[in-house]
């Protein structure tokens, strides 16, 4: 057989070159080729043995997911811990509180009408009830402000002037005064509505001197000089007072954001007589715009909230987001006559429907 030649003319003399490695010079024969391609098709021999790639990978994933159930416990324990400290402060209470323009106070509220669910234990758990029947898309926002508590972050809202006593719903547009335009509608519904509603007001007004018993309907004076009517209170209807004001009602039914199914939601009249005054204070939640239409507007009347002024007009609508530090005072003379206005709570025009539903569930009226 023919071999080839070695740089020195050695015939017959077969090398395996240089340290044995393929390429190597020398001499080689058909013969050898076998050992040649053998050699070419040396496997990869791997960074470590298949058997421990395994074992590996399944450490990996045990330790991933124990990182994961760790993480569910540890948001199922704060959700408990809240839940716990809500039951030593208090249970739910759906009353309003106060005199500010409507609601009345119930025993461990701090704020204004709706004011039940009092801690952010039990907003979490109602709403992991609403997630349980429904589902949890859309309610990113809704769960940071249950888990959050008032304000954002825990703290005081906006220069520290938008402090809302309950629920702080975050990332929605704070101003004092809403544009009328982010409630055309249900704005001019109420205006539309205005002679029909100032009606209803001549049908159920007295003459709030105190000297005679509170009529019908009427509820008790909680600051001096500061009267209420509802319609509906605490999201509740209150049919007697319904049935007295038909035209009132009929407004109210055609609403499309009105908070009729929430303890936030309250409907009325606010009557306020020459020399009272409301003094500063902050509504439970950002997530409600509180609409007053004026009824009866005399002379040194004023609504102050987050520190801008404005006042009234008579057949005209304000958009006031009450979780503003905001102040109401009648400064006319006895002559004068009370200041009366029609008030609506609204949805604020950036809470999406998915997040009203949830809000309503959480903080249904109590049956």
């Amino acid at each position: 057989m023919w071999r080839g030649n070695s740089p020195g003319g050695n015939p017959g003399a077969a090398t395996e070159g240089t340290g044995g490695e393929l390429g190597g010079q020398g001499n080689w024969g058909l013969e050898d080729a076998p050992g040649l391609l053998a050699r070419a098709s040396l496997p990869i021999v791997p960074a470590w043995p298949s058997p421990l790639a395994s074992s590996a990978l399944t450490v990996l994933l045990g330790a991933l997911t124990s990182l994961f159930l760790w993480y569910c416990y540890r948001l199922g324990s704060q959700d408990m811990q809240a839940l716990e400290a809500g039951g030593r402060a208090g249970g739910v209470s759906g009353g309003p509180r106060g005199c500010s323009e409507t609601g009345r106070p119930s025993p461990g509220s701090s704020g204004e009408p709706g004011e039940g669910l009092r801690t952010e234990g039990l907003v979490s758990r109602r709403l992991r009830a609403y997630a349980r029947r429904y589902s949890w898309a859309g309610m990113g926002r809704v769960r940071r402000a249950a888990q959050g508590g008032p304000g954002p972050g825990g703290g005081p809202g906006v220069l520290g002037i938008q402090r809302p006593g309950l629920l702080f719903l975050p990332d929605l547009p704070s101003v004092p005064f809403v544009p009328r335009d982010a409630q055309r509608h249900d704005v001019e519904l109420l205006e539309s509505s205005f002679p029909a509603i100032l009606r209803d007001f001549g049908a159920v007004s007295w003459d709030f001197s105190g000297t005679t018993p509170l009529p019908r309907g009427w509820s008790p004076p909680l600051a001096p000089g500061c009267y209420q009517l509802l319609l509906y209170q605490a999201g509740r209807c209150q049919p007697s007072n319904c049935r007295r004001c038909p035209g009132a009602y009929r407004a109210l039914r055609g609403l499309r954001s009105f908070m009729s199914a929430n303890t936030f939601g309250n409907a009325g009249f606010s009557v306020l007589l020459p020399g009272a005054r409301l003094e500063g204070r902050c509504g439970p939640t950002n997530a409600r715009v509180r609409c007053h239409l004026g009824l009866k507007i005399p002379p040194g009347c004023e609504l102050v909230v987050g520190g801008e002024p404005q006042c009234w007009a008579e057949g005209h609508c304000l958009l006031v987001d009450d979780s503003f530090l905001h102040t109401v005072a009648h400064n006319g003379s006895p002559e004068d006559g009370p200041r009366v206005v029609f008030i609506v709570d609204l949805w604020h025009p950036n809470v999406a429907g998915a997040e009203r539903q949830a809000l309503d569930f959480v903080f249904a009226p109590d049956p």
